[in-house]
């Protein structure tokens, strides 16, 4: 099912995202954040930006939300967009199905151009993101460090 986020979905979040941030590269957090700071950041990111979950059997199983694209008033029609699954939870058409909503909810708000911003490699989320209508439009050597390594980012856009 999906539904719009609620602040008691906090720590759901936190048991989503903290393994990305411990074993991955896909966030370049590198500190794991607790069910207070994620209640925090769905109170700042509800107040402009639509910020969905999927739920199954009262268990949450993904997020996908929009953000600040950059604070400049003229970029205000475009968003920044995030989807994160449960681990194991990837490729059951979930992300896709999180994302599509995502865009349709921007679009209906009236925002612009959708932008993903992939630490690269990730093929799962390259795939997706060319699945659902994005293309690339950039590519920053080395813009990250994570585990002791450069991280490629790449940018994927899409007109809404």
């Amino acid at each position: 099912m999906l539904r719009p986020v609620q602040p008691t979905d906090a720590q759901a979040l936190v048991d989503i995202y903290n393994p990305f941030i411990r074993d991955t590269i896909i966030t370049f957090e590198e500190e794991l954040i607790s069910a207070e700071e994620m209640a925090s950041r769905i109170a700042k990111v509800t107040a402009a930006y639509p910020w969905l979950v999927w739920e199954e059997e009262g268990e949450v199983l993904g997020y996908a939300y929009g953000s600040t694209w950059r604070t400049r008033h003229a970029y205000r029609y475009a968003v920044e967009t995030t989807v994160y699954l449960a681990m194991g939870q990837q490729g059951r058409g979930v992300g896709a199905q999180l994302y599509e909503a995502l865009l349709a909810e921007l679009r209906g708000r009236g925002f612009h151009s959708a932008l993903g911003c992939l630490s690269l490699p990730n093929e799962p989320s390259v795939r997706l993101h060319e699945k659902l209508g994005f293309q690339k439009v950039g590519h920053m050597r080395e813009a990250g460090w994570k585990f002791g390594a450069w991280v490629d980012v790449g940018f994927w856009e899409r007109m809404l």
